[in-house]
């Protein structure tokens, strides 16, 4: 009886190293984003996530130094930039270095790779990428998310997490897809001078708010920055930012996650985040620097929020789900998208 039980014993142990053959086998896929995803360092469950995911970093040029996202002394050279007007410029990364990342998942054992990327209305970045993607060993499907910061982000992540749990690039990819499309972002910045120097709003609406010392609550939409509200001072900014941002939430079903993003200003940031939690204590919220390729474009002070869920917000949400050609918001000039014009101008990198 002792010789059976080891025999059964011995073709279970042979029938788990054999499902862990097959595990290793089995086709994986591999996810690629960029530095503008805003990714921040605990966004990840587990290891098993973050290992299929590769992050290419998005260049800053601080007068004629070029730095890499995420190093202390770019954050503090930017941010004193910001703080004196100086030239501050970004550029999208390289195809060499899609290349690269693709490359490394397929030698890691990937068969093919979904790649996201912020707004192509904002960036060539994604453009980058698909040019990386036709020289790539395996198969490689870019997608532009039409959004930005971690509105990109919780779209990797569950692009990285279906990938985590055998789903096939289409799957993958699809998962990538909702996910962005539910995303909202809205954000408010202290002067609208940043975002006019590197073209991100159009002209005309920079000076508008500039001579009128408008202080500006804007949205992402159609992959575009417009502005979706104007207010008079900042207090009433920030009181608006905080209202729009729990419309969202509660016009929302299911599983609800908030990012709020901020540069040189995180006390105000733990403020919002705190306001927001408690009106809606049972969403997932995250607070994390607003990556220094955004961060350049918007400006000392910014404070953008990012919510998503498993529905896009409902057409009822103010300004959340306006599509292209839509009338515009109740206070939006319908010339305020950005402008176009060459990579350093209209779009970032």
């Amino acid at each position: 009886m002792n010789a059976d039980w080891l025999e059964k014993l011995s073709q279970r142990a042979k029938r788990g190293r054999l499902r862990e053959a097959g595990a290793a086998r089995a086709p994986r896929v591999g996810v690629v984003t960029d530095s503008a995803a805003a990714l921040p360092e605990n966004w990840a469950a587990s290891a098993s996530v973050t290992e299929l995911v590769r992050v290419v970093s998005m260049p800053v040029m601080i007068g004629d130094q070029i730095y890499g996202e995420g190093t202390d002394r770019m954050i503090g050279a930017l941010a004193l930039a910001l703080a004196q007007g100086s030239d501050v410029r970004t550029s999208r990364p390289s195809p060499g270095q899609f290349e690269a990342a693709y490359a490394e998942l397929a030698a890691a054992g990937c068969s093919s790779v979904v790649s996201l990327h912020l707004s192509g209305e904002l960036s060539g970045t994604v453009d980058a990428a698909r040019l990386a993607a036709r020289s790539a060993s395996i198969p490689v499907t870019v997608i532009d998310t039409a959004t930005v910061a971690m509105g990109v982000g919780f779209a990797v992540a569950a692009a990285a997490e279906t990938a985590r749990d055998g789903g096939s690039a289409e799957s993958v990819a699809e998962a990538a897809r909702v996910a962005a499309a539910s995303a909202s972002i809205l954000f408010y910045v202290p002067s609208l001078e940043q975002l006019r120097r590197g073209g991100r709003i159009s002209a005309a609406a920079g000076w508008f708010g500039t001579l009128f010392a408008v202080k500006p609550i804007l949205v992402v939409r159609g992959g575009k920055i417009v502005p979706l509200e104007r207010v008079r001072s900042a207090p009433r900014a920030l009181l608006r930012l905080t209202e729009l941002v729990q419309q969202d939430i509660a016009a929302r079903s299911g599983r609800v996650r908030v990012a709020v993003h901020h540069f040189g200003n995180e006390g105000e940031a733990e403020r919002l985040a705190g306001t927001i939690t408690d009106a809606s204590p049972d969403i997932e919220l995250t607070i994390c620097s607003l990556p220094a390729v955004l961060a350049a474009h918007a400006g000392l002070g910014v404070l953008a929020v990012a919510v998503a869920g498993e529905t896009a917000a409902p057409p009822h949400t103010p300004g959340l789900a306006h599509t292209p050609g839509s009338p515009p918001a109740p206070g939006e000039r319908p010339d305020a998208g950005p402008s176009s014009g060459p990579e350093s101008g209209s779009r970032a990198g």
